[in-house]
This record gives structure tokens, sequence and C-alpha cells, in this order.
């Protein structure tokens, strides 16, 4: 009996042992071991992440994991994406589910001292704001007097209209739905006058109106909302991978390497492009992936400009510019660190 006791707690142990090492394998490890990334994305935002008619997921935020896809696998495609609501999204990531959040998510402070993830850099610069129907007649949100406006929930949605109210002195019903879709479609049947959301959201929700031009995107920004990946906390090699993937994508377009002309600037007498593309210095070994990671972001996605404009930009549905999303020397908030 003693030596089947024995045997079973040394079993138990080895068990017990085999989880500790499970769980203490890194998201690359992980990740390489199934041979594909995870990534969280929104359910369905026309410009950020939706399915197009041949089901392949496009947008910003698609584009986005498909880098960090590329900068490990040297393949931008080997990203499986898992759709994730509001008020799952960050226990998806906790829970292992997914191994990045790439989904208008704003970096704040509670969430990343409270929630055990980490955010990366900003990757779009956004605020709160309002879009209503033209025939109400308003021209800005001072105007909006015990207005019905439609939200979803888990946001900070609701704190930053009742701080903007209580300072215009104005006085709002908020009307809360559990999915973007009867979001939407309340505000399109007219059950609330107004809509709020990050401006980017706005601009998206505007784009698949049967009639876009019927609706105005009040001038007001009424927060900052600084849209970043997330990643599980302590795991500081894998935070460096999503950082550096999307400070590639700006230091690329800084730099005026583009998807077209990768192969060309890789031949650069530059010192830093040398750096980027993987001629010198073999930088991808501090991160545990192949000394090309950058050149395979760039040849597989493109730059950052280039991910703006074919998801986002003027000539798309949603008619953005660039705004506080330009590169630092043209007067916006895009800044890569040396790649050095």
């Amino acid at each position: 009996m003693k030596r089947k006791f024995l045997a079973l707690c040394a079993a138990t142990a080895a068990l017990m042992v085999g989880a500790t090492a499970a769980q203490s394998a890194t998201t690359l490890e992980t990740v390489k071991a199934r041979g594909k990334l995870i990534c969280g994305v929104s359910l369905s935002t026309p410009g950020f992440a939706a399915a197009d008619d041949k089901g392949r997921m496009q947008g910003f935020d698609a584009d986005i994991c498909r880098s960090i896809a590329a900068a490990v696998f040297g393949d931008p495609d080997k990203v499986d994406f898992v759709l994730t609501n509001i008020n799952t999204r960050f226990q998806a990531l906790q829970s292992g589910e997914i191994d990045v959040l790439s989904r208008q998510t704003t970096a704040t402070f509670s969430r990343e001292a409270s929630l055990g993830i980490d955010f990366g850099p900003t990757v779009f610069y956004d605020g709160q704001g309002l879009l209503v129907p033209k025939s109400l007649g308003v021209a800005s949100a001072k105007e909006l007097t015990d207005a019905a406006i439609c939200t979803l929930p888990g946001t900070t949605t609701s704190q930053n209209l009742t701080d903007f109210f209580r300072t215009v002195g104005g006085k709002f019903e908020l009307v809360v739905f559990e999915s973007p879709d009867e979001n939407r479609a309340a505000f399109y049947s007219g059950r609330c006058e107004a809509i709020s959301s990050d401006r980017s959201d706005l601009a998206s929700i505007r784009a698949v109106a049967n009639n876009p031009d019927d609706y105005v995107l009040l001038p007001e920004t009424i927060s900052k909302e600084p849209l970043a990946p997330a990643v599980r906390q302590n795991d500081s090699n894998w935070r460096d991978i999503v950082s550096w993937s999307v400070y590639m994508l700006m230091a690329a377009e800084e730099k005026g390497i583009i998807q077209a002309n990768v192969d060309e600037m890789a031949k650069s007498e530059d010192p830093e492009i040398q750096r980027m593309l993987g001629g010198a210095d073999e930088l991808g070994k501090m991160l545990g992936l192949d000394n090309k990671w950058g050149y395979n972001i760039v040849k597989g996605v493109g730059n950052y400009a280039e991910v703006f404009d074919r998801n986002l930009g003027e000539k798309t549905k949603l008619g953005m510019t660039r705004g506080p999303n330009t590169q630092w020397n043209a007067g916006g908030l895009l800044y890569a660190p040396p790649v050095r």
C-alpha cells in the first residue's frame, strides 16, 4: 500500500511539474509550436475588422495581427481571427484563448494596472465623438438637450458623456445595447437622436448606413482614446515582438519603405534601413525571430501608411484623414523609436 501511495505521489508530482512547465512556456514558444497566431478582433467593424465576401478578414486591426504573424513566421496569413465582444475581449486574452488583442481598445491606467494585461504602442490616436442625423439640425454636441444617445456596455463612453454634459450644463439619456448590430440598428431607426463611440467607430457606422450622407459627425472630440494592441502581463519578450511589429510599420513609412520597394530598399546603404530589413546587426535574434522579421512585415503587409490608406483612408468608404495619425515629422503623433 505504501509503495502504491508513493507511486501515486510521484505521478502526481510529475503531472504538477508538467503543468507548471506548460504554464511557463512563453507566448512565442506556444505560438511557434501551434504554427499560427491567434488574434482577437471585433465582431464586425468595417475598416477595422470585418470579413469580406470571400470570408477573409479585412481591416486595420486585422492587418496589425498580420504584421505580427509576418514577424514570427514570415507569413502574414499564419493567423486565425477570434471574434470578441466588448464584454469578453479581456477574458479571452487573460485565459489564453487569444495571443494578442487587436480590437479598437483604449489603453488606460486601470486596464493595465488591474486586468493582468500590457498594452503595446498606440496604433491609432482616437477620441470619443457623436454621430447624428442631418435632419436633427444640430451643429454641435452642446445643442443635444435631453437627447437619447445609443452606445454599448463595458466601455468608458458613459463616463465620458457624463463628464462632457456636466461641463456644458446639459442632460442626456443613455440607451445601451449589447451588440454593435443592435446599437447601429437602433440609431438608424431613430430610437436615439445620437450615437456615441470612438470617432473611428462612428466613421464605420456612418459608412455602412444605407445613406451615409444622411448623417454627420459632430465636431467635438470629448475624450482621448489611444487605441493599442494588448498582451498578457509578465511576458516581456512577447510584448516586445508585438510592440516592435507596430514600430516597424511606422519606421518603414518614415524611411520611405513600402511593400513594392522593400526588396530594392534592402540594398540601401542607410545603416538603420539595413538593421530594419535584416542586413546588419542580427536584431531578430534578440526577439527570438528570423533576422528578416522587419523585411517580412513590410513585404507581407506594407508600412503604416499603406495599412491606414487601404482600410480607413480617404479613398475608402470611411473616408478618414490621417489627422494625428501622421508621422512626427509631419505634425502628427506617430513616433517609432530608433532601430539600433
